[in-house]
């Protein structure tokens, strides 16, 4: 998986410092934060054989991580296939508008068609301006609206 210099593989143990780093600044982005609990518990689960966890990948240029992805295969429904979930996206900020969150996606969208996932979904903020620039030319805008337990 790679696009000109830059490369998209999946988590490896040794990313664990990038990775926090990254995700960290997702979580900022997003105005929340978790304990270093979840960050250990949620990197031993993105490395694990589980099918039910998340899988993670990264997105490098020269070597450093500038980018990562988390997604998730679950029963739908509505479909007899899986679907695939991508709940974080995250491009380091030096990195944005140079293809790395494209990169990610088509990365996920790769995994799915091997499991045979027919859809890929996500969620964003609506604030979140830059990135929906990007996901209005690689996926379809639909009309539903999140909900969640007070």
């Amino acid at each position: 998986m790679s696009t000109t210099d830059l490369n998209v593989r999946f988590l490896r143990a040794s990313d664990y410092e990038s990775w926090c780093a990254l995700w960290r600044g997702y979580l900022t982005f997003y105005e929340t934060s978790v304990s270093e609990v979840v960050y250990e518990t949620t990197f031993a689960r993105l490395l694990g054989d589980d099918p039910r966890d998340f899988s993670g990948l990264v997105a490098e240029r020269d070597g450093a991580p500038v980018g990562i992805a988390h997604y998730l295969f679950h029963r739908h429904c509505w479909k007899i296939e899986d679907v695939c979930y991508l709940q974080d996206l995250f491009a380091a900020p030096e990195a944005r508008g140079t293809g790395v969150g494209r990169a990610l996606i088509e990365a996920v969208y790769a995994e799915a068609d091997k499991a045979g996932a027919p859809s890929v979904y996500w969620t964003t903020q609506d604030f979140n301006h830059t990135a929906r620039q990007l996901y209005d030319r690689i996926a379809k805008l639909t009309p539903f609206i999140k909900y969640q337990r007070s």
